[in-house]
């Protein structure tokens, strides 16, 4: 009986392991269709009265396995690696040359929907300094 019971608990602990979560498939080049800056819509594609509409310029390549293009508002193209976290849940651009300002040479952004082919969410998860401080929320759409 007791050899019963430590079989049980053996086949219930082997069956309550976490699903190991596939990686995202983002690898391509995207731009933004929509931007918002502390919540406030600065940037639509296709809109001339944008308040920002440098974003036109924004580009993040992925299609590298590990290395990234970031191409930001300013129109600063900035090189480096990109990983996921392992739950998927974040984009972590890290050892970006030459570094944004405060920011050691990493970028993270939340992803706040899971990806599609045609569409990606993300939130930084910090304050931009490059647009005063902001935390930005970015719709990005394939190039």
């Amino acid at each position: 009986m007791k050899k019963n019971l430590y079989l049980i608990a053996l086949l219930l602990l082997a069956a309550c392991q976490p699903k190991k979560v596939e990686p995202a498939d983002i690898g391509r080049i995207w731009k933004a269709t929509s931007v918002k800056e502390n919540g406030v819509v600065v940037f639509t594609e296709g809109n001339t009265g944008s308040a920002k509409p440098g974003y036109a310029r924004f580009r993040l390549d992925l299609t590298s396995k590990e290395q990234v293009r970031f191409t930001d508002v300013d129109g600063r193209t900035l090189s480096g690696q990109w990983s996921l976290s392992p739950d998927n849940n974040r984009l972590i651009l890290e050892n970006l040359s030459p570094p944004p300002t405060g920011s050691a040479g990493n970028i993270e952004f939340y992803i706040t929907d899971k990806p599609t082919q045609e569409r990606l969410l993300l939130k930084r998860t910090n304050e931009s300094r490059k647009t005063g401080n902001t935390v930005n929320e970015y719709e990005l759409v394939p190039e």
